[in-house]
């Protein structure tokens, strides 16, 4: 077998961080690493297909390393233009990627459903969704369960492991072997980084052996604040709120980050650092991923087990209320006195959240916190970059409140964090792909690792084929 036979061809994330997707070609069949949706820019809709390169029924399997939207979205595309192949992931993925991809169809389904209405008063064609529950099932149905550090055969001379990526419950880095071990190819994608030290959730592993790596960049050019820092920085927030007597929105994702956040709103209530004022759960969403992750504790570390397993943490969330209804949504509009509501979609482009921000967001004693990366043209990135007025479902809203972006909370490891990810695979001079990164992002990420490691790094662009080494 020589490289040559082995290329690997981006069809996402390849100077954005949404779409991730990779073709993997050998001797022994074709791969795709996940398969995940285009979002944030108006050019997003026309981008979430199969690509014309890629045909789903040449497939061995598609190996997915975890369960958000931008990773697992398009896979019911995939399944829809033929694909009847293996999809291998963690349980816990499985398990998250239903959530998700559920979730997603419904939305679609709705949507379609509004937009439909206008362009039939408009005289336009009417459109249809991306896709629907019934595509994913059918996705689902092909869904297979592995386990951390247990090789996968694909082939007689393919293998694949996942390994943890400490991102999100489930999450993995996948290791690719192909050829014979005296002889073989090792192509690793790191799937998103997640910083050490995260609650619930094991440090990311690091590997030491590798011909080609597919490393993400999303925040390749700068580090966050410390944890200790992160916390007293929600600490400030929620007292400056409280002393207003005001609320405190928070555009969360669901899974992952809104239950991360309820584990350091405990930790700041038992230290007394807080008062115990009502946090309101607006997402069904995001309460089916608590089930989920009460389900699943073996995925975390020690100290979230013992926290879970003696009852502490579900005793220190006890001002937490879940918002399943619609009508229990509404109600919070007239709430008054200090308070949180933690609703999606975390980059505001749909979800619970754009009620709560048209209804509160040009009110001064409202503070809106965002704890997670916001990509170019969403709605959250124009909030963030003080845009004066937004428009939010067609109406405008001035943007008084207090806009506060805590980046320590990030499920991504940061610009040193990522580099110490790579020091251990840097003596075998692997070359590096800088993907799931803004190019701004993944350019200065390559500086920095030609600067400290020697190693060759390159910057691939979307449906351009690549050797491997």
């Amino acid at each position: 077998m020589t490289s040559a036979c082995i290329t690997i061809t981006p069809f996402g994330a390849a100077g954005e961080v949404t779409g991730s997707s990779y073709l993997v070609k050998t001797p022994h069949g074709s791969l795709l690493v996940d398969f995940g949706i285009f979002q944030g820019t108006p050019a997003a809709r026309e981008k979430n297909r199969v690509p014309e390169d890629l045909n789903p029924r040449n497939l061995k399997a598609v190996l997915l390393t975890h369960a958000h939207l931008d990773h697992c979205g398009r896979l019911p595309l995939l399944v829809r233009a033929g694909f009847k192949a293996p999809i291998y992931c963690t349980q816990a993925s499985i398990e998250m990627s239903r959530l998700i991809l559920e979730d997603a169809a419904r939305v679609q389904e709705s949507d379609t459903l509004a937009e439909n209405k206008r362009r039939v008063r408009a005289g336009l064609p009417k459109i249809a969704p991306m896709y629907t529950e019934d595509d994913v099932v059918q996705t689902l149905a092909l869904m297979r369960p592995v386990e951390y550090g247990s090789p996968l055969a694909l082939a007689p001379e393919l293998q694949a492991t996942w390994h943890d990526a400490g991102h999100m419950l489930g999450s993995a880095s996948i290791a690719l072997k192909i050829g014979h071990d005296s002889k073989h190819t090792s192509v690793l994608f790191s799937g998103d980084i997640g910083p050490r030290r995260s609650p619930f959730l094991r440090d990311p592993v690091r590997f030491h052996d590798a011909d080609i790596v597919f490393m993400e960049s999303t925040y390749g050019n700068r580090d966050h604040r410390t944890m200790n820092e992160t916390l007293d920085e929600l600490s400030s927030v929620v007292l400056e709120t409280v002393a207003r007597r005001g609320r405190i929105l928070v555009p969360a994702f669901a899974v992952g980050r809104t239950q991360e956040l309820l584990y350091h709103f405990a930790t700041l209530q038992r230290e007394k650092r807080i008062p115990a004022l009502p946090i309101f759960v607006d997402s069904p969403m995001a309460i089916e991923a608590m089930r989920i992750y009460a389900q699943n504790i073996d995925y975390f570390d020690k100290e979230a087990q013992d926290l879970i397993r003696s009852g502490q943490l579900q005793r220190e969330l006890a001002n937490v209320k879940a918002c399943p209804t619609v009508e229990d949504s509404k109600a919070l509009n007239a709430l008054e006195g200090p308070h949180v509501i933690i609703a999606g979609s975390g980059m505001c482009t749909g979800g619970r959240i754009l009620h709560h921000l048209r209804n509160h967001l040009w009110k001064e004693d409202t503070t809106v916190m965002f704890v997670g990366f916001q990509s170019r043209g969403t709605l959250g990135r124009r909030i963030v970059d003080r845009q004066p007025r937004i428009s939010i479902h067609g109406i405008p809203v001035a943007v008084r409140a207090s806009i506060r972006t805590l980046g320590g909370f990030s499920a991504h490891a940061g610009r040193s964090e990522l580099l110490a990810w790579l020091s251990t695979l840097a003596p075998g001079s692997p070359r590096v792909q800088l993907v799931h990164g803004e190019d701004e992002a993944r350019q200065s990420l390559a500086s920095a690792i030609r600067d400290r490691y020697d190693l060759v790094v390159e910057l691939p662009m979307q449906g351009v084929e690549i050797q491997a080494p």
